[in-house]
């Protein structure tokens, strides 16, 4: 496991975590995933406020205002894809990514699961503190890919 800076430095400098949708800034989450992140560019609106419905989702924030993201897709028994991970560029290089990751696979309702999923271009030295992996078998695992049209 990783090392990362304790809550109490975290929240000394102003910062929470939540999983309370009310809380969650949409307009900004929307703003980064739809016109800043590579994985989800051109994302329609709808599909994203339903895919936080349909998500356990983790806001970052300081003094109450956004600061990081991410969701997970799960069923809670037996698997969980780890998605849509972001860091605001005034919040980042202070290990919150660190501090997110920990806290979801930290999380209550996350315990237990078979298997964690996730896709990143450029994140993999992260996600190997929280034991990530390249997929086993990878020659198991298919898709359908259907990009959004930008």
């Amino acid at each position: 496991m990783s090392t990362v800076m304790n809550d109490t430095a975290f929240l000394a400098k102003g910062y929470t975590i939540s999983t309370d949708k009310s809380l969650l800034d949409f307009d900004v989450i929307y703003n980064y995933l739809s016109t800043e992140s590579y994985w989800a560019k051109g994302m329609p609106a709808d599909k994203l406020k339903t895919a936080i419905e349909n998500s356990i989702c983790f806001g970052i924030y300081q003094h109450n205002k956004l600061a990081g993201f991410a969701r997970v897709v799960t069923d809670k028994a037996t698997f969980a894809y780890l998605c849509d991970v972001f860091i605001l560029d005034a919040h980042r290089r202070q290990g919150l990514s660190k501090w997110l990751v920990q806290t979801i696979i930290g999380h209550p309702e996350l315990q237990g699961l078979r298997r964690w999923a996730l896709a990143t271009a450029d994140a993999h030295g992260l996600y190997r503190q929280f034991g990530f992996t390249e997929l086993t078998n990878p020659e198991r695992w298919m898709g359908i890919y259907q990009p959004y049209t930008i």
